[in-house]
C-alpha cells in the first residue's frame, strides 16, 4: 500500500532521532491527531515509557522544533506537528489499522440492488464514505465515451438548466449546468435540434471537436449557442482533449460543524469553494496514476488544498481492463486519523472497481 507522496528527507530526519526523541515525536503527533490540541511536556511525562523529567522532555521538543518537525502555536501552549512532521510520521511511523467490521459492513451496503444507473452507485459510495469517516468524501467518476443517440436541454430557472443525454447503449444521464445568460427555452430547443442533426454515433469528445471545427469553418452559419451549451452543459469540466467527468462531494457539514477556530473554518470554506468551482478536478486522477494503493497528501502537497490546509487521502479504482478510471477519497483537516482512514479508502476503491467490473 502506497501511503503517499513520500518526502525523500523523511528517512534522513528519522535517522537523526534517538529512541527518546522518536518516542516524544510519535507521542506528540498521535496525541495531536487524536484531540487536535498542542501537547505539553508535563503531559508526556505521564505517557512516555521512559521516566524522565519535564525539563528533559522540553529540551527534546526544542530539538524537534529545530529540525522543523514540531511547532509551538503559542509561547506556552505545548507543541504540534508541522506539515514536515506529519509527512515523516505518515511515511515512517504510521501504523495502519485493520478495517473495522462495522466500517466494512457500511461500505458493503453500497452494493444495494446493483441499480441500473451507475451514478446511483457512486452517490451511495460517496454518502457511505462520508458517514463512516465523519469527513468529506469525494468520488471522481469515470469518463463516459459511449456514442450519444439524443440530447435535450431543459430550462429549470433563469440561471439553471438540465441537459439530458441518451447514449446508444440505453444509458441516460442528466446534468445540471448554468446556460449562457439570456437564453430562452425555445433557443435551447433549437440548439438541441441542431446538435441532434449531427450527434448520432458520436461521443461527447467527438461532438466537441466537431463543433469547434465547424465553427472555425463557418462561424456565421453555425449556431454558436449550441457550442456554448455543449461547453457548459455536456463537458463542464473537460477541455477539448477530455471527456466528461463528474465529481461527487459529500459531507461538507461534517467539516463545518466540527469544533474549529475561525481561521480553520475559513480555510474549510475556501476548500469547498474551490471544489464547487471545479478547479483542477482532473488532478485527482493525476495524483493517483503513479502507483496503486492509497496516497496521502498533506496541506500544500496538493495545490488544490494549499489554501485550506486540508489533507486528502485518495485511492484510484480500476475497470475490468485494469485501467485507472476514477478515484475515491476523504478530505479533512491535517489531523485526520490516518491509520483508520487509509484502510477505509483502500477498501472502498477496491469495492467500486469490482462493482464496475461486474457490470461489464
Amino acid at each position: 500500500m502506497n501511503k503517499g507522496t513520500q518526502d525523500p528527507n523523511s528517512p534522513q530526519l528519522l535517522q537523526e532521532l534517538n529512541d527518546r526523541s522518536r518516542e516524544v515525536f510519535r507521542q506528540v503527533v498521535e496525541s495531536y491527531l487524536s484531540n487536535g490540541e498542542p501537547v505539553g511536556s508535563r503531559t508526556l511525562t505521564r505517557t512516555l515509557s521512559e521516566k524522565v523529567s519535564a525539563a528533559t522532555i522540553r529540551n527534546v521538543m526544542q530539538d524537534l522544533e529545530f529540525l522543523g518537525l514540531l511547532d509551538s502555536p503559542h509561547v506556552s501552549a505545548g507543541r504540534i506537528p508541522t506539515q514536515t512532521g506529519l509527512r515523516m510520521f505518515v511515511d515512517s511511523l504510521l501504523e495502519i489499522e485493520d478495517l473495522d467490521v462495522e466500517d466494512r459492513q457500511a461500505i458493503d451496503a453500497t452494493r444495494g440492488n446493483n441499480a441500473a444507473d451507475v451514478s446511483d452507485i457512486f452517490d451511495r459510495v460517496g454518502s457511505a464514505l462520508s458517514t463512516v469517516t465523519q469527513g468529506a468524501s469525494l468520488v471522481l467518476t469515470p469518463k463516459r465515451e459511449a456514442p450519444i443517440k439524443h440530447i435535450e436541454f431543459v430550462a429549470l430557472a433563469p440561471e439553471r438548466a438540465l441537459v439530458v443525454l441518451v447514449f446508444a447503449d440505453g444509458h441516460v444521464e442528466n446534468r445540471v449546468f448554468s446556460p449562457p445568460p439570456g437564453q430562452t427555452p425555445s433557443a435551447m430547443r433549437e440548439a438541441a435540434n441542431f446538435l441532434n442533426s449531427m450527434i448520432e454515433g458520436r461521443t461527447v469528445s467527438e461532438l466537441q471537436r466537431l463543433m469547434t471545427t465547424e465553427i472555425s469553418k463557418r462561424r456565421q452559419e453555425i449556431n454558436t449557442l449550441a457550442h456554448d451549451l455543449v461547453e457548459r452543459g455536456i463537458a463542464v469540466w473537460a477541455d477539448e482533449e477530455d471527456g466528461a467527468e463528474r465529481l461527487i462531494v459529500r459531507g461538507r457539514a461534517n467539516l463545518l460543524d466540527a469544533p474549529a477556530e475561525g481561521a480553520e473554518l475559513e480555510r474549510i470554506r475556501v476548500l469547498f469553494d474551490d471544489l464547487e468551482r471545479k478547479r483542477d478536478i482532473a488532478e485527482f486522477l493525476d495524483l493517483t496514476e503513479t502507483g496503486d494503493g492509497v496516497r496521502i497528501f498533506i496541506g500544500s502537497e496538493n495545490k488544490l488544498f494549499s489554501l485550506s490546509g486540508s489533507s486528502l487521502v485518495v485511492s484510484p479504482y480500476m475497470n475490468a481492463d485494469r485501467k485507472i478510471v476514477g478515484a475515491v477519497g476523504v478530505i479533512g483537516p491535517t489531523r485526520l486519523n490516518y491509520g483508520r482512514i487509509v484502510p477505509i479508502v483502500d477498501y472502498t476503491a477496491q469495492l467500486v472497481g469490482k462493482l464496475l467490473s461486474d457490470r461489464t
